[in-house]
Parts: C-alpha cells; structure tokens; sequence
C-alpha cells in the first residue's frame, strides 16, 4: 500500500512520542487524532512498533506502547528486574520471589469471574504480605497432592521466610517489608499502581485495569496463574 508523505511523517512522531512517553492521550490533539482517525497512520505506527519488537494497543482512549516479552531494550530483562527488585547478590530464587509477589498482587485485584476481572479497589500493605505467605503455604500444601502449577512454591517460601521482618517502615531488601516497598516502588513507577505510603495502601490504576481487561494477561494464560495461586476459575 502506497501511503501519502503526510501520513508517514505524523507516523513516526506518534511513534517517537511513544518510544519518549510510552502512551499517548487526546491532549496531544494532533497525535490522538491522527492515530485515532486515519487507518493508514495506525496501520503504520503498528509497523514501526512491531518493527520494535512492541504491540501498540489503544485501550480506555489511551494509546500505550508495550514491548513484547522478549524486548530487553524497551522493556526489562531478567538481570535488570533481579537488580532494581532483588537485594545485592540475588540468585535466581529471589527473582522468582518478587514475580511471586507481582502475580499474587495482580490476582488480589483481578481475580473476578465478572464482566471486568477487577476484583477489588485497593488492598492495605500488611493485609498483602500476609496473603502472600498464606498462597506460599498453600501452594506447598497442594505440591503434596501432586500440584503440577509448575511453581517451586517451598523455594519461594524459604526466600521469603530468609528476610528479616521489621516492625518500622523499613526500604532494605534484607527485609520483607523493604522488599515488597522496593516491588511496589517499581510498579508505581511504571504508573501501574498507586502506592499511597502514607496510608499503607495498594491501588491500581486505570492503566493496569486496562491491560488486565483486555491485553496483558490473555484469559487462558490468566487462568493458568489462578489455578497456580489456588483460585476458583470459571472456565
């Protein structure tokens, strides 16, 4: 398909604007409009991301670039999530500890069998660290009636159990709470939760309800993770 110059130059500016913001609201009049009304400049900010190795998804009236699982430069490897979560000389164990506790999060809030899988508004930080233990328990206890979720769920809990506990509002990664501050920084970071201090409070944003409603997690995958984590699924 032939595509006019006009149309390739806004293109690559939408696509700049995302590489530089990673998403793209109607504020940006021109931009949005552009994408949003003319077949051929999607189409072709959709090449250019998929040239990226990244999807370029429109959700809530939002425009999000998300690198694909693969995409190191863009988005995180496991070497650079294990350095920014984990403690100083983490192994491997600890890493599959913090995505523990990303899953576990995620499940907490969109673990409903409803029309929008959001199953609750917020959750308080102490309430989460205890919901994680009691899935790390759990887990191991159906790894004895031959659980095959394919999670090490005693490694995991030996991890966790290996961090200090601290009655202060502790930030070291040595301890459980610091720990999950350091997990909870990240996501507020990546603008996908509020992370209210202040309150002890865990929120989602409209940005991560999006995700979970209609791309991140496709449902087969999702229901994987609730069943690995003990849920009912309504298949």
């Amino acid at each position: 398909m032939a595509y006019a110059t006009e149309e390739i130059k806004i293109s690559n500016k939408i696509f700049y604007y995302l590489l530089k913001y990673g998403e793209l609201k109607d504020d940006e009049e021109e931009l949005y409009k552009a994408y949003s009304e003319n077949e051929n400049v999607t189409e072709l900010v959709k090449e250019l991301g998929e040239s990226a190795e990244c999807y370029i998804r429109k959700y809530g009236g939002v425009v999000y670039l998300i690198p694909k699982e693969d995409n190191d430069f863009l988005g995180f490897s496991k070497g650079d999530l294990k350095r920014i979560l984990c403690k100083s000389g983490a192994n491997d164990k600890d890493y599959y500890l913090s995505q523990f506790v990303i899953l576990t999060l995620l499940v907490v809030f969109y673990s409903s069998q409803s029309v929008s899988s959001k199953a609750r508004e917020y959750i308080k930080v102490g309430e989460f660290l205890n919901i994680i233990t009691d899935k790390l328990k759990e887990g191991i206890e159906r790894a004895g009636d031959n659980d095959s979720s394919g999670i090490a769920f005693e490694n995991i809990l030996e991890r966790f159990e290996a961090l200090k506990s601290s009655d202060s509002k502790s930030t070291s990664k040595t301890t459980k709470e610091g720990f999950i501050n350091t997990i909870l920084n990240f996501l507020d970071d990546q603008g996908l939760i509020y992370y209210i201090k202040g309150d002890d409070m865990i929120k989602p944003t409209t940005k991560l309800d999006s995700f979970m409603d209609w791309n991140l997690l496709n449902k087969n995958n999702f229901n994987r993770v609730l069943k690995a984590l003990g849920e009912e699924v309504n298949e």
